[in-house]
């Protein structure tokens, strides 16, 4: 794809290429509170502030729930708002992650994903942003520090489109990602300014019968996330349905114009088909598996297994007709999840992908398999056997076994 922007290469962890993004991005306020892994993004963006570097209002709160409770109140008055967070912190959130999809406020948020207690456990899996899949927030999942990068410029736009106003969580696996150092290739400041431009507000009539920009303004005074009992809650959750149903289209147009100006690009924006035309049997997975599995993939490939690999990048809204496209010559399929659904009979993608396919001309096997929670490691090898394992249960033609977890001692 052309590119006619000169880039700086850089040496960044993924934590300081979210950081980087959102510096170029032009955000006016951050409220965080720091949590391993993340806590980098946020140290990283202060001392942007601090050396003068950016325009932005640092707000450090006490605790997680009163950082994102400031960039809802921030982003109520038309500031383009930014924070991150990680497990426990994610979860501190809860009450405030509805509120602020409730409230149409775009904010974007970096999650650095970990595990959740108990026991204790610092490294990363999916368990704390998968545990907020219907808090209403867009979810996209990295494979790397460029994509990263990538994705916390393209979340801006997202969020904040008249279409879709809601906020944006970018995931990026804590340490594996976020704490590994990679080459990035950063756009110039100027062209991530006019790729982002400023935020523009909808309009919406007042109570005096205005039309004014829908935020809070003492000049236009007006009330966002009143009380609304029964005679009219189901409407407001039933608009927050269609922003979602209006990203997957923003999401793919946002990423392609993205693509056009940094020459890289990721799929369609929902998901990226690897070795798909002709694979039989396939594997799906979001995050920096995805990297490991494209290594399987190309060897398997070379001794003529017909295998690929559909790599999740965004989760919610899923894409129910782009997954189905994808897999429909498919005969046999492997989910990963790196989180548990505790009596849900296999992971949060595993029941997505089924659910998705169950409607679809075409019905490969589907299994699940559970992977990396607290950050276990797996080696090629291992992934390698859950191709070998799919193949066997295309040439059965049956699923024996529906839910595998793949690297543990039992």
């Amino acid at each position: 794809m052309a590119n006619n922007v000169k880039q700086e290469r850089m040496a960044l962890n993924g934590d300081e290429a979210a950081a980087y993004a959102a510096k170029q991005s032009e955000v006016d306020v951050v409220a965080a509170y720091p949590i391993t892994p993340q806590t980098i993004i946020v140290e990283k963006f202060s001392e942007y502030v601090a050396d003068g570097e950016v325009n932005t209002e640092f707000v450090c709160t006490e605790s997680e729930h009163s950082a994102l409770t400031a960039c809802i109140a921030a982003s109520s008055t038309g500031a383009r708002t930014f924070t991150a967070s990680a497990s426990a912190g994610l979860a501190l959130m809860h009450e405030m992650l509805f509120v602020a999809s409730g409230c149409r406020t775009p904010i974007v948020m970096a999650i650095a994903n970990r595990a959740l207690s108990a026991p204790l456990n610092i490294h990363g899996d999916h368990s704390d942003s998968m545990a907020q899949r219907d808090s209403g927030w867009i979810q996209i999942y990295v494979e790397n520090a460029q994509e990263a990068y990538d994705s916390i410029i393209q979340a801006f736009r997202i969020a904040e489109n008249s279409k879709v106003l809601l906020p944006v969580i970018v995931g990026l696996d804590g340490f594996t990602l976020s704490h590994t150092l990679e080459n990035v290739n950063g756009l110039p400041d100027d062209a991530v300014k006019q790729f982002v431009g400023t935020r523009q507000l909808t309009t919406v009539t007042t109570h005096e019968g205005k039309t004014v920009p829908f935020k809070l303004d003492p000049a236009n005074p007006m009330t966002i996330g009143p009380i609304a009992l029964q005679n009219y809650y189901f409407e407001f959750k039933r608009q927050q349905e269609e922003g979602m149903k209006n990203a997957l289209t923003v999401i793919q147009q946002v990423h392609d114009e993205y693509a056009a100006l940094s020459g890289r690009s990721y799929g369609n924006g929902l998901i990226e088909e690897y070795q798909l035309e002709d694979a039989e049997v396939a594997t799906i997975c979001a995050g920096s598996t995805a990297g490991t599995m494209k290594t399987v993939v190309d060897e398997l490939r070379q001794e003529g297994v017909k295998a690929g690999l559909l790599k999740l990048r965004t989760f919610r809204p899923f894409p129910v007709e782009a997954v189905r496209n994808a897999l429909k010559n498919v005969k046999a399929v492997a989910v990963m999840d790196k989180s548990m659904s505790f009596g849900g009979n296999g992971g949060a993608v595993f029941h997505e992908v089924r659910h998705a396919m169950y409607d679809a001309a075409t019905h490969p096997l589907i299994v699940d398999y559970i992977y990396g929670l607290g950050g276990r490691d797996l080696n090629p090898k291992e992934f390698r056997r859950v191709y070998d394992d799919v193949h066997r249960m295309l040439h059965a033609g049956r699923v024996d076994k529906l839910v595998h977890f793949l690297g543990l001692r039992e």
